[in-house]
């Protein structure tokens, strides 16, 4: 069994529930620290390592193979299953997105999403037809031999601004029929209209949490029947925010207060060294439930 159906098989599982909660790394040092404070499975962020490459997000400033380089450090960090954030695939057309997750599978991901969004500010959202093709083209990629894959389609109208709930859910609904396993729709705003998407699909939901206008604690996510909920960039601009705080409080005000509330040096070094490359999941070992 290949490393890929290993993970995915475990990632799988996972989507049962109860439910977990899914953080977001954009290194590998921020996968092996969210992995030792207890994370069951990680996501990556391309918000998040394109903050840190110093680009906006959305603005295509950073390759395929840049971001594949990041998945790949995230993947070997742990021996956590990963799913990769692919954005749109990186590509115009369905066969380019079902290359892109065939680089993301052989990589090792655990899962991989793919969102409708066009990357064009006047037409954010791509039409319906185009983006159904490019969902049966990484789902068909994930499936390909003995890849077992989770793949997850995100409606992304809701998060633009430009589609009511109705549309958003005809959208998952179309892609649950492609055969998408998890479904998601970023930018819901409240707990009905979370409740409104988890009645309507058979699929696992994911929900972001972080920032925006929902409100919500985890055990009213999951007792909604949420089974995934994600923290997006929301954990790279909290580690952003503290760190421009620190300093803000030295240049300004002349102290060091903020800057002692840090992590202790010996323990961020110990727990970025507790997990080595030899407990890194192998072909020939599935990981513990």
């Amino acid at each position: 069994m290949t490393r890929t159906a290993l993970h995915g098989s475990h990632f799988r599982r996972l989507h049962l529930g109860p439910g977990f909660v899914l953080p977001n790394a954009w290194d590998a040092g921020s996968a092996r620290l969210f992995a030792g404070s207890g994370a069951v499975a990680l996501g990556t962020t391309s918000a998040g390592f394109s903050f840190a490459r110093a680009h906006a997000d959305g603005r295509g400033a950073l390759d395929a193979a840049i971001m594949l380089e990041n998945i790949a450090e995230i993947v070997d960090a742990t021996s956590l299953p990963v799913t990769a954030d692919l954005e749109n695939g990186w590509a115009r057309s369905a066969d380019g997105v079902a290359r892109t997750v065939e680089q993301a599978v052989d990589i090792g991901c655990a899962g991989v999403s793919i969102e409708d969004s066009s990357g064009d500010p006047q037409q954010p959202v791509l039409p319906m037809d185009r983006a159904l093709e490019r969902v049966e083209a990484a789902v068909s990629s994930c499936r390909r031999g003995a890849r077992d894959c989770v793949l997850t389609a995100r409606a992304e109208g809701r998060l633009f601004g430009v589609s009511s709930l109705d549309e958003v859910i005809e959208r998952l609904l179309a892609y649950q029929e492609a055969g998408a396993d998890v479904l998601y729709a970023p930018g819901l705003v409240s707990l009905d209209e979370v409740s409104r998407v988890v009645a309507a699909v058979e699929r696992p939901v994911n929900v972001l949490m972080g920032d925006g206008a929902l409100r919500a604690t985890v055990t009213q996510l999951h007792d909604l029947g949420v089974v995934r909920i994600s923290l997006g960039s929301c954990l790279a601009r909290v580690a952003l925010a503290a760190a421009r705080e620190a300093l803000e409080q030295v240049l300004h005000n002349g102290h060091f207060e903020r800057c002692r509330a840090a992590v202790p040096y010996a323990d961020l070094n110990a727990s970025l060294t507790s997990e080595s490359a030899s407990h890194r999941l192998n072909p020939t070992r599935a990981p513990a439930d």
